[in-house]
């Protein structure tokens, strides 16, 4: 038992015969015609695989990135309807303006303290104001609704701004309205 044991114990520590053998067998030509047909079928599924995987990074990428956005800018819709208030704090700041009574300086104050913390909590939220007055007009950030002639400013310095415009990070939700310089016709 022990003899058979040991010559088992030697056949395994032997290499295996390859199964591939060494000396050139000869092919027939539709032997080797097939062998070419697999090896270009086999880099066409190589090729296909590489695609594939690559498309597939692709796409967890643009996942990714769209999931990020939508988490930066998940709150732009209530920005957007919270723009208009805004707009109307700086009316009611305006109106309260003319008004010199003790009770105006009141509601003066009282309206500017609720519109200070209103635009804190946009500011924390993401939403910046465009600034226009006295820079050049971009067509990106103003929406232009008029022109004046002004020799005293370049062309297309914008004058004024009629409404303010917000962004949502980087991203415009309402151009600045503004007036923009033109020089004047000789």
């Amino acid at each position: 038992m022990k003899e058979t044991e040991i010559e088992i114990q030697d056949g395994a520590g032997e290499q295996p015969e390859p199964s591939v053998p060494t000396e050139p067998a000869t092919l027939t030509p539709e032997q080797l015609e097939e062998l070419k047909q697999r090896a270009a079928k086999a880099n066409e599924h190589w090729e296909r695989l590489l695609r594939t995987t690559a498309d597939f990074d692709n796409y967890k990428k643009r996942a990714l990135r769209e999931k990020q956005d939508a988490i930066r800018f998940a709150n732009e819709n209530l920005l957007e309807k919270l723009i208009p208030v805004l707009d109307s704090f700086d009316m009611a700041l305006a109106a309260a303006q003319s008004n010199q009574t003790a009770a105006g300086q009141s509601l003066r104050t009282g309206i500017n303290m609720v519109y200070q913390q209103l635009k804190t909590a946009l500011s924390d939220a993401g939403l910046e104001e465009v600034e226009a007055t006295g820079k050049a007009f971009d067509p990106n950030l103003h929406e232009a609704v008029s022109q004046q002639e002004r020799a005293d400013a370049p062309e297309g310095q914008v004058l004024q701004q009629l409404r303010r415009g917000y962004k949502l990070r980087e991203r415009l939700l309402r151009p600045a309205t503004v007036i923009v310089s033109k020089h004047p016709d000789a």
